[in-house]
């Protein structure tokens, strides 16, 4: 079955659909999601390591989940949906942290190119990941995983560090910066 996402303007207003391959063959501005679980302390994320198979950026570590809402799906909705398929977490709700928009060339002629919606929540329960979509998961050392993003870029995917040089606050639980 053939995938499309959704195409937006830079306010976040659909402007059509597109394959999702091709989409990221010609860097079309598309929506898209992420999500952040951390520890209740606030001290520990979870990470997964997108498996080898993955058209772009496989191997690589990132945020505990990331994909894109289907046409006409909300992208609250798209999260938690994507969260139980790729991690096997079921939640009924996540909290919306920031939204941005990335543009990042990652390899093989594809380029992201995202207004990315970011939610998150605490997570102390059981994962189960797909291993179709997931090689590996670990819960980081928030001030670890910093400081290695910064000595080895190479291990994380594009967008997971501009989240953490941009949004850190948000995405590490600071409750009074969170949106």
């Amino acid at each position: 079955m053939q995938e499309e996402v959704v195409l937006v303007d830079r306010q976040d207003r659909p402007v059509g659909t597109m394959e999702k391959l091709a989409a990221h063959r010609e860097g079309r501005l598309h929506r898209a999601l992420s999500v952040v679980l951390r520890s209740a302390d606030g001290r520990r994320l979870l990470l997964q390591r997108r498996a080898a198979c993955k058209y772009h950026s496989g191997g690589r570590w990132t945020n505990t989940c990331c994909s894109h809402p289907r046409p006409g799906e909300d992208p609250a909705d798209a999260a938690v949906r994507r969260l139980r398929e790729e991690m096997g977490i079921e939640v009924d709700r996540l909290d919306p942290l920031f939204t941005t928009i990335y543009c990042a060339s990652v390899g093989d002629g594809l380029t992201e190119h995202e207004f990315v919606h970011v939610f998150g929540t605490v997570w102390d329960g059981p994962v189960h990941p797909d291993p179709a979509e997931v090689a590996d998961y670990a819960w980081f050392d928030a001030a670890e995983l910093r400081e290695d993003i910064a000595r080895n870029p190479e291990r994380y995917s594009a967008w997971f560090r501009t989240y953490v040089e941009r949004f850190w606050d948000r995405m590490a639980g600071a409750s009074e910066t969170a949106a």
